[in-house]
């Protein structure tokens, strides 16, 4: 697929999250979404429970060295594609991704995004099958102080969350 000029239809970034394997399963205490439906729906032991035992693998988890390997993954892709990251910050069992990749619908972004990482991670973990959960919350970003917001929320405020 080649680059797409910017459609003025087109939001002027992605705001897109995904979780690692196991780690966000539905029910979860701290909400949770069904896919495909955008409302948060309260915790639920018994939801939790079934995915469990539906898993495939054990839950993971990134490493400091797994969490650098996802990052510079990500930063060369966008490089690549000529898309602009943002900012991204990879966590322990998410990551975050702000960018703006004109022509391209965010699926499309964050499925290249989680394969290229898998493909990497899969060299330091050659066992494993599985580092993400299906799919990842794609936010469209259609202005300029939401598209701040969502840069400082990423940048500094996944950050002082863990200080707190």
């Amino acid at each position: 697929m080649t680059d797409r000029p910017f459609n003025a239809d087109e939001p002027i970034a992605y705001f897109i999250t995904w979780t690692t394997y196991g780690t966000w399963l539905p029910g979860d205490e701290r909400g949770w979404q069904r896919r495909g439906q955008g409302d948060v729906k309260p915790p639920n032991r018994m939801f939790v429970k079934m995915a469990e035992a539906d898993m495939k693998e054990t839950a993971f988890l990134l490493s400091h060295d797994d969490r650098e390997i996802v990052e510079s993954v990500i930063v060369k892709h966008c490089e690549i594609r000529g898309w602009n990251l943002h900012t991204v910050n990879v966590r322990s069992n998410h990551v975050h991704v702000v960018v703006t990749a004109p022509g391209y619908a965010p699926k499309t972004v964050r499925n290249q995004l989680k394969a290229w990482s898998s493909r990497n991670l899969k060299r330091c973990n050659p066992s494993r099958e599985r580092f993400w959960t299906k799919g990842a919350s794609c936010r469209w970003i259609n202005h300029e102080n939401d598209l701040e917001s969502a840069i400082i929320y990423v940048a500094d405020v996944q950050d002082q969350k863990r200080r707190e």
